[in-house]
């Protein structure tokens, strides 16, 4: 575990490098966002100077470097004030937002995939699968304005957007988690089978254990490998994935935070929120190769 950690090292500095590299490839000087293209050019010089511009790459790249070990991650070019905090602060929207989503989706899809399995070839098998097919089809861009129109518009039973009480959180919540609800389903439901055919099944059966621990301790125990791959992986898509769930139901989560820096051109904050981003990738990679570990002991990282 400890040498995983250390490999995850070498992952952290290359995602930063390439993203202060892509933040400075982007056309346009902050100077001119900040001061107008018609200030004078001493004002420039010294507004250059005071955020380190007038220094070559290079030395920019190690002052990053230095900052991001620090917590020194900027100032906001449009309200002064710190990165760090301006994450802080959205930070924790969307990370209940992505949990909920996750929950959501291996709540509804796991006993959904293994009962399709059991019983497969059956009514509940067919109408889970064209169920799944359903959700990897439907965009979000198209399902959260739907989901309002039906819950929030017709029915009245839950509020449109914002986050003003653990109702808001429903919506964007089942919006964010149906795709991937929809691909774990499919993909429980092929490993089941797969585990079901294999003879220890037939094993455990013939020593006269009940049904549901043939299912639930042994084969769902060896089935679920390839769904914590998925589901680790997809937490990545999942923050990504907020920036239109936040955008459609007004959510004050990252994914808006880095949209309006965004339009703001504000680049501290852009570069910011992307580094929040994929560092919490990284991190939610090293959780799930300790989920291999719990799940199957004989694995080794």
């Amino acid at each position: 575990m400890i040498k995983r950690l250390f490999t995850a090292i070498p992952v952290l500095l290359a995602v930063s490098t390439i993203v202060f590299f892509l933040i400075h490839a982007i056309p346009g000087d902050p100077v001119d966002l900040i001061l107008g293209e018609q200030a004078i050019a001493a004002d420039r010089v010294e507004l250059a100077r005071e955020m380190g511009l007038d220094r070559p790459v290079a030395e920019q790249y190690v002052k990053f470097l230095g900052g991001l070990v620090t917590g020194n991650w900027g100032r906001s070019i449009f309200d002064k004030r710190p990165v760090t905090e301006l994450i802080g602060e959205r930070w924790s929207a969307t990370f209940w937002l992505a949990l909920c989503a996750m929950l959501v989706a291996v709540a509804a899809a796991i006993p959904a995939g293994v009962f399709a399995a059991v019983r497969k070839g059956s009514v509940w098998d067919q109408l889970t699968m064209t169920a799944s097919l359903i959700g990897i089809s439907v965009p979000s861009f198209w399902l959260g304005p739907v989901l309002i129109l039906l819950f929030s518009v017709e029915l009245g039973w839950l509020p449109i957007s914002g986050r003003d009480s653990p109702h808001s959180l429903i919506l964007p919540a089942i919006t964010l988690g149906a795709a991937l609800a929809a691909m774990i389903a499919r993909l429980t439901r092929s490993s089941m089978i797969e585990e079901i055919k294999r003879e220890y099944v037939t094993t455990a059966r013939s020593k006269g254990l009940s049904e549901n621990s043939v299912i639930f301790k042994h084969a769902l125990r060896n089935a679920i490998n390839p769904v914590i791959t998925i589901v680790g992986l997809q937490v990545g898509a999942l923050l990504a994935g907020a920036i239109i769930a936040e955008k459609i139901f007004s959510w004050p989560g990252l994914g808006s935070l880095l949209m309006e820096s965004i339009a703001r051109r504000d680049y501290p904050v852009v570069q910011g929120c992307i580094l929040a981003i994929s560092f919490a990738y990284v991190v939610v990679n090293l959780v799930t190769d300790c989920l291999y570990r719990v799940a199957d002991p004989r694995v080794k990282l």
